[in-house]
């Protein structure tokens, strides 16, 4: 089992630039070299990746509503797996906009609601029970929504399950 803290760690992996400018299929542009990053493919509005260093794959997408240009960055919704760590079906949410520590972040699956911790530009569930319970409702539901005091994003999930099977699959041989 991880242990997850609100600061240092994996969580804080993610938040400092791992995952550099993400975003799926409206001109992604990733920070990590492409030589290693490998695409295990793209499934409706989701996409599912693999990274060599650190080794871990996940599955993105980006909200329905469109960026603009000069924005300080993009977000997404991401469910990574981190085979050296042991960890798996992890949520990570990049927000619209950042949002002090310990502000209320609410992800809305299918009737569902699930509180988040926010840090910054980042949003994370709090345990790899919550991760789990999320994942499952995603493969459910239609929609999520991921909403703060001041905006909200939605994600479409057609092609998310299969998105995080393949991130699954992808980094099952490591």
């Amino acid at each position: 089992m991880v242990r997850r803290r609100k600061k240092g760690g994996l969580r804080q992996a993610q938040a400092e630039g791992s995952w550099g400018r993400a975003s799926v299929l409206a001109g992604l542009a990733f920070a990590t070299p492409a030589l290693s990053r490998e695409n295990l493919g793209i499934f409706e509005r989701w996409g599912a990746f693999r990274d060599a260093r650190p080794p871990r794959c996940f599955a993105i997408a980006e909200p329905v509503r469109a960026t603009p240009a000069n924005a300080g960055w993009r977000p997404f919704a991401s469910v990574a797996v981190w085979p050296t760590l042991h960890a798996r079906n992890q949520l990570h949410i990049r927000l619209r906009r950042a949002r002090p520590q310990g502000s209320r972040v609410m992800l809305s699956i299918g009737g569902k609601r699930f509180d988040l911790i926010a840090g910054g530009a980042d949003a994370w569930s709090p345990d790899p029970r919550a991760d789990a319970a999320i994942v499952a409702a995603m493969r459910s539901a239609e929609s999520m929504t991921v909403s703060a005091a001041g905006f909200g994003d939605t994600y479409r999930l057609r092609g998310a399950a299969t998105a995080i099977d393949a991130a699954t699959l992808g980094c099952a041989r490591h």
